[in-house]
């Protein structure tokens, strides 16, 4: 095969500009962009042609040409982050952005970062102010808490604690709530960064008041407690509360600290659900200093909320390390929105995307189902497509053997495979994200929004074909 032919058979970049498709390119975007993509769409050819043995291929790859042009400037020019329907029955999906933020509090966010605020400005005295004054009045009165601050997520709050309260010196902890937060951040590396010393006690499923109270020494600076949220030990199993270490730490002159994770604010066990602790109840029970994530059940975006004894949060606002981790303003309005939903329970609930979720009704579940059934019927000779019962989860590491009674459109398609009716819903215009049980494709409502209903029918319709 004389290769030459095919390098020769490339059109030259003049011409290429010249096709009605490219013109259109260079009309209505950058010219020289485009000129740019189509050198290295050629370039990829020919590096194709060298290495096939397939006349047919290169043939195929010449003609195919300009549409791989049109095709590679539009993934350039497009917005990567894009919205996404959640049909995994997954609350807080780590992959999918957590937390669901409310229209409400997106309104509030457009309004003040679409020109200037005071974020870092007091109004009142006309003089320099403090970022986490928008959000710590309200913060406290919800916990208890006299002062709090926020950083970029609950692992940096963690570190900043540490690092503020014991550089240098060493913070029992025990073996059993030594954990694995996501993606490899484990708790004894962010201590490490800190510049504490852990010091390791009890064991994996055991841990005794004793155990610590052995252990501290002079250079002990503070106890830590972490709240499992991500994980369960259960059988033979033996922890300290937050009341029995608070006595311990304040016999000893003792910081009391207490990584409680998901951060609920609400006792959720009054809706069906397994007790969580509250952070409200950290503070009452004795904890000096509390952190917890933002974009977990509290249902607010991603940060990594500090509350406690003013003297401990006061050194840890000037600690350089806080700079470095510190929130935008989009959190801190984001923040200051979602706490104040909490001054009224009942609006917490019903305003909290997160929240309203997780206690929605299994009828208002069940409705969903079947406007979504009926939406879809057209496609019923294409699959066979059932209304299921099954089961969502809460996710992002927050009550990890949870499991709520949910509905879902359960698919098996006649003329396709699952595994690509999963790929094209993946692939539509708006990606729609669900699960695979049973060769069957599972689209949980739990996690469906009414105002998606009809993307999410036309999508299911397109893909089975």
């Amino acid at each position: 095969m004389d290769k030459n032919i095919y390098f020769r058979n490339i059109p030259k970049v003049d011409i290429l500009i010249d096709d009605e498709r490219i013109k259109n390119l260079i009309e209505n975007n950058d010219r020289e962009l485009v000129i740019d993509i189509i050198r290295e769409k050629t370039d990829e050819l020919r590096e194709f042609i060298f290495n096939s043995s397939s006349e047919n291929e290169i043939t195929s790859k010449i003609k195919s040409l300009i549409d791989d042009i049109v095709v590679k400037f539009k993934k350039t020019t497009a917005l990567n982050m894009r919205k996404v329907i959640n049909g995994t029955g997954t609350i807080l999906h780590t992959n999918l952005g957590r937390a669901v933020i409310s229209e409400k509090i997106a309104d509030r966010l457009k309004e003040i970062v679409t020109g200037y605020s005071n974020l870092e400005y007091d109004i009142e005295k006309g003089e320099r102010g403090e970022r986490y004054s928008h959000f710590e009045d309200i913060v406290c009165r919800i916990t208890g808490a006299e002062a709090a601050m926020a950083v970029n997520n609950n692992a940096a709050a963690v570190m900043l604690i540490l690092s503020t309260m014991a550089k240098n010196k060493e913070v029992i902890v025990s073996r059993g709530e030594l954990v694995e937060i996501g993606g490899s951040f484990r708790v004894p590396d962010v201590m490490a960064q800190s510049g504490s010393s852990l010091v390791e006690i009890g064991t994996t499923n055991k841990t005794h008041l004793r155990d610590y109270e052995n252990a501290i020494t002079e250079e002990t600076a503070a106890l830590l407690k972490v709240h499992t949220s991500n994980y369960k030990i259960v059988g033979f199993t033996e922890s300290v509360s937050i009341k029995e270490l608070s006595d311990l730490s304040k016999k000893h002159n003792i910081p009391l600290i207490e990584d409680i994770g998901s951060g609920v604010l609400i006792d959720l066990s009054k809706y069906g659900l397994t007790y969580e602790p509250t952070v409200q109840e950290s503070i009452k029970n004795g904890a000096d200093v509390v952190c917890f994530s933002g974009d977990k059940l509290l249902g607010g975006p991603q940060a990594g909320i500090i509350v406690g004894k003013k003297e401990y949060i006061n050194k840890m606002k000037k600690n350089p390390l806080t700079r470095a981790i510190r929130i935008d303003k989009f959190t801190a309005t984001a923040l200051e929105a979602v706490f104040h939903e909490y001054i009224d329970e009942e609006n917490a609930i019903k305003n909290i995307p997160v929240l309203n979720m997780i206690v929605k009704d299994i009828e208002e579940v069940n409705k969903l189902a079947n406007l979504l059934y009926d939406k879809i019927k057209p496609a019923l000779n294409s699959a066979d497509i059932q209304i299921e019962d099954c089961l969502s989860q809460i996710g992002g590491g927050s009550l990890p053997l949870e499991r709520i009674n949910s509905k879902c459109i359960a698919i098996k398609p006649n003329n396709i495979t699952t595994a690509l009716l999963e790929k094209r819903l993946r692939y539509s215009a708006i990606p729609v994200i669900i699960r695979i049980a049973n060769d069957k494709a599972i689209i949980d409502l739990r996690t469906i929004n009414e105002s998606e209903i009809d993307i999410l029918s036309n999508s299911i319709i397109n893909a089975l074909g």
